[in-house]
Parts: C-alpha cells; sequence; structure tokens
C-alpha cells in the first residue's frame, strides 16, 4: 500500500445536494480511496442528510470523515423575507466544517435553525446565529456565491457587510466619522 496523499477534498456536493452534486457517497469514499486520500469531506447544500450514511461507510474504506454544510448566509436577519435593496442576493454562500463533536452538533442546529426560521428560497443562517453556534466549527469562503467573492466581482465597498451600516472606524482605518476610507483597496492606483 502506498502513503496517503495530504490533499483532502473540504468542499463536496453528493447525490444530496440537489440539481449540484452526482456522486454517491459510496462512489466518493471509492475514488478518495484509489486516490490514498486519508479523508474527505461533504459540503451539501443547505443539509447535512447524508452524515449518517457517510459516518458508516468511511470505516470500511479506510477514509476518515469530514462532515460539513455549505450553508446559505442571509444578507440581514434569517427571518427577513424580502430580496435586499441593493440588487444582491438575498444569502451568500459559506462553509462550515465540524472539527469535533460540538462543532457537529453546532453544524445540526445551525442546519436546524435554517430550516426553521430562516428558510427563503433556501435554509438561510444569519450573522446571528453564527455567533452563537461556532464553537467547533471552521469555515471557508465557499464558491463564488461566497460574500468575499461577491464583493470582489462586484466591486462592492468594505462598508456593504452582513450587519447593516457602515464600518466603525477602527475598521476603516480612519477616526473621523466623515468619509471613511476601506483598510486596503483592490483597485488599480492610478
Amino acid at each position: 500500500m502506498t502513503s496517503p496523499s495530504s490533499f483532502v477534498h473540504l468542499h463536496v456536493h453528493t447525490e444530496y445536494s440537489l440539481l449540484d452534486g452526482a456522486i454517491r457517497i459510496s462512489q466518493l469514499l471509492d475514488k478518495a480511496r484509489a486516490l490514498n486520500m486519508e479523508a474527505v469531506a461533504i459540503t451539501d447544500h443547505g443539509n447535512i442528510f447524508g452524515a449518517v450514511e457517510f459516518f458508516t461507510k468511511c470505516p470500511d474504506k479506510g477514509v476518515k470523515p469530514v462532515l460539513g454544510c455549505e450553508v446559505y448566509v442571509a444578507s440581514g436577519h434569517r427571518k427577513d423575507r424580502a430580496m435586499p435593496q441593493d440588487g444582491s442576493p438575498n444569502a451568500h454562500h459559506l462553509i462550515l466544517l465540524a472539527m469535533n463533536q460540538e462543532g457537529y452538533k453546532n453544524l445540526c442546529r445551525l442546519v436546524t435553525l435554517a430550516h426553521l426560521e430562516g428558510f427563503y428560497y433556501h435554509p438561510r443562517v444569519d450573522m446571528e446565529l453564527l455567533r452563537q453556534y461556532h464553537s467547533g466549527l471552521i469555515a471557508l469562503s465557499a464558491c463564488l456565491k461566497g460574500r468575499i467573492p461577491y464583493l470582489l466581482n462586484t466591486n462592492r465597498s468594505e462598508q456593504q457587510r452582513w450587519r447593516r451600516g457602515p464600518l466603525p472606524p477602527s475598521l476603516t482605518g480612519t477616526a473621523s466619522t466623515s468619509k471613511s476610507r476601506p483598510i486596503c483597496s483592490l483597485s488599480r492606483r492610478p
């Protein structure tokens, strides 16, 4: 047997991501094993429906399971049922990975509350829930529909954030309350 690969997929959609994932969990684990990967993550859209199947099949394949979810983060409050007035999406993607048992429990809470309290086109969480249930979780910036790529691709200012209102002066690099400027600018210099 060859040595394990150091590469681990941390953003994989399975058959449980409707209209986005196609691979079945058993096929994913077979491929990970064939590539000598010691671990693989599943991060289905807005759900963790494949968790039980994933955890029961991983030991048989000799692959460590990493459970996650690609959650939708509401632009404002999760219970708001209106599109943002500035034309931005009503939610952005964020990958959450469980590091331990506490992270798994928090991921379950977040996904459940997203469906029960935040459902508007997608099961959505918000920054309030993420602050409350963040322990044991690792967050990744997701795909092109994540908040960071969205801001980079649309040239949105740092002032337009998940929470409403301008950034505090301590985060903008200015002490005055007049025009604040971002800490760094990604635009070309003249």
